[in-house]
């Protein structure tokens, strides 16, 4: 099976300063954090708050889920957090 991201939801998670979202893996969710240091590598003004974060995150969508899935591709884990090197 390949990675899909049908559910287009995601939220702000404060304490780890990321936006959590989830991809599909057949039947298996998997959830993903991209963190704020590699939503500024994609968005460079981003401001480091939540509705920023959000923005940036809604802007750039199609590159995140690509770059979700091939960190997805690496290797099997719990959850999966997307750094700037990521992208």
């Amino acid at each position: 099976m390949s990675l899909s991201f049908p559910n287009q939801s995601r939220s702000y998670d404060a304490t780890l300063r990321a936006v959590r979202f989830w991809g599909h893996d057949g039947a298996l969710e998997v959830a993903f954090f991209v963190n704020e240091d590699a939503l500024k590598r994609v968005e460079a003004r981003m401001q480091p708050n939540e509705s920023a974060s959000l923005n940036a995150f809604d802007s750039h969508r199609d590159l995140i889920h690509t770059t979700a899935a091939k960190v997805y591709g690496r290797g099997r884990k719990g959850s999966y957090e997307l750094i700037a090197g990521d992208f």
